[in-house]
């Protein structure tokens, strides 16, 4: 694959974990086209090192497995809503599959809002799985594992929220999270207080709530793929009052300031750890 390729696939990702990036000595992801609800499908396994790993505010749904044969697992993960660590084994490899942001997918038997900021056994919110859970621990390689999870996903039917969430989700990614709820009134027509509920059951966080969570996700975007950035800049563009609420903020979501974030990725040379398939 050429690196143009490369830089294109990994540009693709608005949903990103930055943190399990920089613990891996390599990581795999793939751009699925196969299905519109996920995001990509990933793998990695930690480096030696003894640094936590810090999962940050996305807005998405994981399901990440174990693949250790001795003892595997698979969870359902929701998102975060601050940085916080995340225990990883650093003996085998994890494989990840990332749902669209403001996607919740109806195979779950679970309310939204319970997941957030939570992860379950797979096996207990996800029906008839122990042959799916089997099959991707013991498959071969990434590109097997990917395979068999969209074999899955193919034979299930997604969530279809309301056309008012998918709206607002769209808006605010649109807005790269730098939107107010009296804008979506405005924008949707509906009440403060019928968006609230209908989004909440829907994507289990309000528009509030997913808003911050995509903001976030934009400023580590712009970081990873700009060679210079202007942090007064970046804070405008994303509708900080000024920087020091943008770098208050970041240092919240993410466990470091924005300078200190850009220096990590350069210096750990963030994009050339990625590899797509």
């Amino acid at each position: 694959m050429s690196a143009n390729c490369i830089s294109h696939n990994i540009s693709g990702i608005h949903s990103k974990q930055p943190w399990f990036v920089l613990s891996a000595d390599t990581f795999l992801t793939n751009l699925t086209v196969e299905n519109p609800v996920v995001s990509h499908f990933y793998r990695f396994e930690l480096n030696k090192s003894e640094s936590p790993t810090i999962a940050i505010p996305d807005g998405c749904v994981d399901l990440i497995f174990y693949c250790n044969p001795d003892k595997p697992s698979a969870m359902v993960c929701g998102t975060t809503l601050q940085a916080r660590q995340i225990e990883f084994d650093r003996n085998h490899p994890y494989f990840g599959v990332r749902f669209v942001p403001g996607v919740f997918p109806d195979f779950l038997e679970i309310d939204a809002e319970e997941l957030i900021e939570k992860q379950y056994n797979m096996l207990d919110l996800i029906p008839n799985t122990q042959s799916l859970f089997e099959q991707v621990i013991t498959a071969e390689n990434f590109s097997q594992q990917i395979n068999i999870v969209n074999a899955f996903l193919k034979k299930i039917d997604a969530r279809s929220p309301s056309k008012l969430t998918t709206q607002i989700v769209a808006k605010i990614c649109q807005q790269k999270g730098n939107i107010q709820i009296k804008e979506l009134e405005r924008y949707s027509g509906y009440s403060t207080r019928t968006l609230q509920r209908l989004f909440k059951q829907d994507v289990g966080l309000t528009p509030k709530g997913f808003s911050r969570a995509i903001r976030c996700q934009s400023a580590i975007y712009d970081i990873n793929h700009s060679d210079r950035v202007i942090f007064s800049d970046l804070a405008c563009d994303l509708g900080f009052s000024d920087q020091s609420h943008f770098l208050r903020e970041f240092k919240k979501l993410v466990n470091a300031t924005p300078m200190e974030y850009q220096h990590q990725v350069k210096q750990s040379t963030y994009l050339e750890r990625i590899h797509c398939y």
